[in-house]
């Protein structure tokens, strides 16, 4: 009787092994550069992914009536091609440091998520500043 507990209680611990860590490997999202993903390209293939770099200067191309964004990513060594739909956050400038995530295909990284690299140093507005002073340290952060 007691064997039939402990091979009922491995069974169970198996299948909730099984739940956990099987399907990990699927969900995981890696962190790349432009140049470990051309290191590896059929590597990361229609995986999802985080590609992390500068927006490279002049080649921001933005579409305001299809909301599609299209520039370039470097890490100063490999250049990637980047498309992402949708609105840009309003600290995306040429230059910024940049993460998107989503999924090379064919050559291009499709990008779903946006997130713009900014300033660590946080000022907050003081007792009596006027809106023109708070204007001013806004322009400033950019």
């Amino acid at each position: 009787m007691r064997g039939k507990y402990l091979l009922g209680v491995l069974v169970i611990l198996g299948a909730l092994a099984y739940m956990v860590f099987g399907g990990l490997g699927q969900n995981l999202v890696y962190f790349l550069t432009p140049s470990e993903y051309l290191e590896a390209q059929a590597k990361y293939q229609n995986r999802p992914v985080r590609l992390g770099g500068l927006v490279k200067p002049g080649t921001v191309q933005y579409d305001k009536d299809r909301l599609e964004l299209r520039f370039v990513l470097t890490d100063g060594v490999a250049e990637v091609p980047v498309f992402h739909k949708g609105t840009p956050p309003g600290m995306f400038k040429e230059g910024q440091g940049v993460v998107v995530e989503g999924r090379f295909q064919e050559g291009v990284f499709q990008g779903t998520n946006l997130l713009v690299k900014h300033s660590e140093a946080y000022r907050a507005p003081e007792a009596g500043w006027t809106p023109e002073d708070v204007r001013k340290l806004i322009q400033e952060a950019k």
